[in-house]
């Protein structure tokens, strides 16, 4: 369900850029690690441990369907890994409540001053849809998602 909220062609039409592999897996931080952050507080450690390795190895798996060679694959992961902490470190200490803040943290990993309201105003409807619904929910199939 998460890579379904990821494949959104909104989030793309409004970044104005080429849906690349990068752009999606960017995309997909951002749902992942509020996702985390949303749940760390009801779900036990040893789950979200397991599900937090469960997404790496998918992503690993994805760069060699892409067809990188082990030398790549390896600097490639490493990049996104820590691009993936970088992210969820940051949304772990800002105040997800301010506009301002928020605003700094699209415009500093989407690497764009476009459309970035649209963002703000999507992940903050993430953010509430994430508080209406049970982890439980996430693993069933997801009909319609609306914000």
């Amino acid at each position: 369900n998460l890579i379904k909220l990821t494949r959104n062609k909104n989030l793309y039409l409004k970044l104005e850029k080429d849906e690349t592999f990068s752009e999606r897996l960017i995309f997909f931080f951002f749902h992942f690690a509020l996702f985390m952050k949303h749940f760390k507080k009801t779900t036990p450690s040893k789950n979200l441990q397991e599900l937090f390795d469960f997404v790496i190895k998918q992503i690993e798996l994805s760069i060699r369907e892409i067809g990188y060679g082990d030398v790549s694959i390896n600097k490639k992961m490493k990049e996104f890994i820590n691009l993936l902490y970088s992210i969820i470190e940051t949304l772990e200490s800002s105040d997800l409540n301010n506009n301002e803040k928020q605003l700094n943290i699209f415009r500093k990993y989407l690497n764009t001053d476009k459309n970035l309201d649209f963002y703000v105003k999507y992940f903050n409807k993430y953010i509430t849809f994430l508080r209406k619904n049970t982890l439980n929910n996430f693993t069933k199939d997801i009909i319609n998602l609306n914000f």
